[in-house]
């Protein structure tokens, strides 16, 4: 199994982002995925920009996977996934099936990103006759669930497989911008405010528990995801990629650290689990994993 840093969901400033992209070159990690994901109205990063640290991030020996959006809603937006479709020269992760219709027309090979509601192994044998590679599992389904797509054996699936195992899931994404909403700025005039919440908006119930966390149009969880403990089981069950979705700088890190632990052939399940300063004080959910509510915290 392999450490991968997904792209990164929100709308940091070109130098904190071209800093994140520099840092994790020269980091221990596999696969780095790069791109928009969530909003177009985000145009502080341009394709070319993302193009051109793809290109160094390539130079640095690492696997570039280029993300497209998870929400086409534009035909200008169709217009940005053709560029990413055709650069020429990087894999990408298609997080709407927009995507995989484009790269199958092409013939070129996809990822099929974790937004994407693949919930069978039939429907992913047909997306794999369509190029197919790799397989991200969405972020509400479990453990059991994916041992009965992996299966065993003559069953074991020709494509890769790839799990969200530390981050703020996307809960759900949604034509409305609830950022814009919050600062009373309507979606065609949001000023970009959410550069200003590099983390997202922390939402609570009326009895001051964390809840939510607003990122634009996307909704997350509040809790971090954290399945750090379950790697080595993850890895015996056949999942490929193990991935690290980035809150922040000291995100490449954590995933550097667990290259390295991963790589140590004596190391247990219990130590891999980590707890890293920077998320010390920070909730932590495992539950979806486990197969009940996703902001539980199971052992």
């Amino acid at each position: 199994m392999k450490i991968s840093l997904g792209a990164i969901s929100y709308c940091w400033d070109k130098d904190t982002t071209e800093q994140f992209y520099h840092r994790a070159a020269q980091s221990q990690v596999d696969t780095i995925y790069l791109g928009e994901t969530v909003c177009s109205r985000r145009r502080l990063m341009k394709f070319k920009d993302y193009f051109a640290i793809a290109t160094m991030l390539k130079q640095s020996g690492k696997n570039v996977v280029l993300s497209t959006m998870a929400l086409i809603e534009a035909q200008s937006e169709l217009g940005e996934l053709k560029k990413y479709i055709d650069n020429g020269e990087f894999i990408i992760e298609a997080n709407d099936m927009a995507g995989v219709q484009l790269a199958s027309e092409a013939k070129l090979p996809f990822i099929c990103g974790p937004t994407i509601n693949n919930y069978n192994r039939a429907s992913l044998d047909i997306l794999h006759k369509m190029g197919m590679q790799r397989f991200a599992m969405p972020f509400e389904l479990s453990k059991s669930w994916l041992k009965t797509v992996i299966g065993e054996g003559e069953n074991t699936p020709q494509f890769e497989v790839e799990v969200m195992g530390h981050g703020y899931m996307p809960l759900a994404h949604s034509a409305r911008c609830f950022t814009a909403k919050h600062f009373n700025l309507s979606k065609d005039n949001c000023e970009t405010i959410c550069q200003q919440h590099p983390k997202g908006i922390l939402v609570q119930t009326q009895e001051h528990q964390d809840l939510l966390r607003l990122n634009g149009i996307q909704t997350q969880s509040a809790s971090f995801v954290d399945l750090t403990a379950e790697m080595m089981q993850m890895q015996q069950m056949g999942v490929n990629y193990f991935r690290v979705s980035p809150s922040q700088l000291a995100c490449i890190e954590l995933a550097d650290e667990l290259t390295k632990r991963l790589a140590n052939s004596d190391e247990t399940q219990d130590d891999m689990a980590m707890e890293t300063r920077e998320f010390a004080n920070t909730k932590s959910c495992n539950g979806y994993w486990f197969g009940g509510a996703g902001l539980q915290k199971s052992s």
